[in-house]
């Protein structure tokens, strides 16, 4: 079949399904219905056990054609934990067993669904577990970015699960000379969110070779809606991965942290072998009438999500995510390979049950060959499009840092001459593409490209030790103070650095070995990286303490945030004044001097109470300026009237 045809009004009017989908298990019975609307035959294949090598059928069931292009299927007995899947006949030709797309559980690497009863995988007290975040707005959030296998795998890292679930959800963990590690340090810090890198099941690691130590990122996505067996202590077990993710879920909660999982829909692993391609040839990418696949997102294949029945498949993911795992938070990889539609049914599908679900975007102006007509891309430029989505920033973290294409580029930070008023627009949360600070994800670093600390060496070679420092120090206060939402890599705040065994720096580390990805949590034994640490946290402290510096509506950022010349090119400051958002300050003022000397500019009329200045920063009072103060090189100042 030409895959025009699947985007045609014709097509989608008589085979959009707007049901259920996948297995309904109940004791008695369960009940199968899979979507394959271009099959002649459909074929449900039961077996004992997840190893797809394994040749241990229990039973292989016709399918019925049902509405909208559906097949059914029902089976008496209890069927919780066994395998199955399913195949097609499509033009004469059977396809490859394939799990089912609405997959719940799986076996070993992905290849077989498992029926499961998933009230078994919740842990205890699940009932009574829920987010974190109520009666707030995603401008009181603290994203923090993490790897579950960074977390633990150094040997410093005192956790026992090593790379696993469970290992996140260890407490009382500590270096050898009794520094906090994993989940202790996190709740230290303060952010409110772990923003976890993939997590679902995806395809480039091997789950059944657990020794080899494989590593990946894991934005290779096969089955979306489980999660990753690598991630979990027995991954041939279809039930464990779950709970043991539930559970670390959980943990976080009973901690005050909310989780955000990263979410790669905008392609998959392999296009030809992905489970609703093999089904409905082709359907669920964008594919043209030669068989090509449109491939902005450099991964081989894009996804069609403006089709009815991918829309529908991404929507409910996210939706059951939400439901079944008390997720609060989703980050979409490479959304501008997506439409707009599909992102605002998503927050219009999930927000009634789940209110404080925080949505944000990866937007870049993505190139794709869309299957319709007329499709609107969710990228950062139609944010305002989206109101239920906010958006990375690469403009602030340009202005900081240099782009991204050119490492030796210097940025505020690093040296270049501050012109113009791109930072007041950055620290408003609100850059030419960007029109409401809610919107806005302010970032420096995150997986990708160079941890900040790197990208500071790269950029200054000869620079030493305690100026890398104070650079790091004051990246991190320009982002954490700004209007809009902050998000970090795990680790910055200890001077993250991915180092080869060479003495370079790994810029694109998401097949490296753990020796470079790896948070080495032995460095907080060390009093610059503790400081570092400490300076990060009372951050965090002021963040949360003033309402003025999360500001929701573009009007409050306006009415109560003005630059201040300080006669000082490379010392831009900021005067937040006025009731707003609840702030018990009668004024904030804020300034960062990027001049490796120091410098002194006036003030405000007042009495200031100084807060964060140098190299600590907190809720503390430090001292009172009034009518001058003189800035230390390379930093931040910070006082409350």
């Amino acid at each position: 079949m030409n895959p025009k045809v699947y985007s045609s009004e014709d097509f989608e009017s008589k085979y959009t399904y707007s049901g259920d989908l996948g297995f309904f298990w109940s004791p008695e019975k369960t009940f199968f219905r899979l979507w394959a609307p271009t099959a002649t035959e459909a074929k449900l294949r039961l077996y004992k056990t997840g190893d797809s090598a394994a040749e241990d059928l229990i039973e292989e069931i016709d399918m019925t054609a049902d509405v909208s292009g559906t097949w059914v299927a029902e089976k008496n007995g209890d069927l919780n934990g066994v395998y199955y899947t399913f195949s097609t006949v499509v033009e004469g030709k059977e396809s490859a067993e394939v799990p089912d797309p609405y997959a719940r559980a799986l076996g070993t690497n992905g290849k077989r669904s498992m029926v499961v009863d998933l009230s078994s995988t919740n842990p205890k007290g699940w009932e009574n577990d829920k987010g974190v975040f109520y009666d707030k707005n995603i401008t009181d959030a603290i994203l923090y970015e993490l790897h579950v296998r960074d977390l633990s795998m150094d040997e410093s890292s005192g956790i026992f699960n090593k790379g696993k679930f469970l290992g996140v959800s260890e407490t009382g963990t500590k270096t050898p000379g009794g520094i906090s590690t994993g989940l202790d340090h996190i709740k230290e810090l303060g952010v409110t969110h772990i923003h976890f890198l993939p997590s679902f099941d995806y395809g480039s690691v091997d789950e059944s070779k657990p020794e080899e130590n494989q590593f990946n990122w894991g934005y290779d996505p096969m089955n979306f809606n489980i999660p990753e067996g690598s991630y979990s202590t027995a991954p041939e077990k279809g039930e464990v991965r779950i709970s043991e993710m539930k559970k670390m879920v959980q943990k976080l909660h009973e901690n005050g942290i909310g989780v955000v999982m990263d979410m790669v829909y905008n392609h998959v692993f392999h296009a030809d072998e992905f489970c609703v391609n093999v089904l409905v040839p082709g359907y669920f990418s964008r594919i043209d009438e030669n068989g090509v696949y449109s491939d902005g997102s450099g991964c081989g294949n894009d996804t069609a999500s403006e089709r009815s029945m991918v829309k529908k498949y991404i929507v409910d993911s996210v939706k059951y995510w939400a439901d079944e795992y008390h997720i609060d938070g989703f980050r979409f990889d490479l959304s501008g390979l997506l439409d707009i539609a599909t992102m605002n049914e998503i927050t219009e599908a999930v927000h009634p049950t789940h209110p404080n679900v925080i949505f944000y975007c990866e937007g870049w102006n993505m190139q794709t060959k869309v299957t319709k007509p007329i499709v609107e891309l969710a990228n950062q430029y139609n944010s305002e499009k989206m109101p239920g989505c906010s958006f990375f920033s690469d403009t602030i973290r340009d202005f900081l840092i240099g782009t991204a294409f050119d490492a030796e580029e210097k940025g505020f930070i690093t040296g270049k001459e501050l012109h113009g008023s791109l930072l007041g627009k950055c620290f408003r949360g609100m850059p030419d593409w960007c029109k409401n600070p809610s919107k806005c994800v302010n970032y420096v670093s995150c997986h990708d490209g160079y941890t900040l600390f790197d990208r500071i060496s790269v950029a200054l070679p000869k620079a030493d030790f305690s100026e890398k420092i104070r650079r790091s120090n004051l990246a991190a206060a320009v982002y954490m103070l700004s209007q809009g939402v902050p998000l970090f890599l795990a680790g910055e705040e200890m001077l993250r650095s991915k180092t080869k065994p060479d003495g370079s720096f790994e810029h694109n580390s998401y097949k490296s070995p753990d020796s470079v990805n790896s948070i080495k949590w032995s460095n907080l034994e060390k009093p610059e990286y503790k400081k570092v640490f400490e300076y990060y946290k009372g951050l965090i402290s002021f963040r949360k303490a003033h309402g003025a510096l999360r500001m929701k509506t573009p009007g409050e950022v306006y009415s109560h945030v003005t630059d201040v010349r300080t006669g000082e090119i490379n010392v831009p400051a900021f005067h937040i004044w006025g009731n707003v958002n609840g702030e018990t300050a009668e004024a904030i003022f804020i300034a960062f001097n990027a001049e490796t000397e120091e410098k002194e500019i006036y003030l405000p009329v007042g009495k200031w109470s100084v807060r964060i200045f140098d190299e600590t920063a907190g809720t503390e009072h430090l001292f009172f300026a009034e009518e001058k103060i003189k800035i230390p090189a390379l930093s931040a100042a910070v006082m409350i009237k």
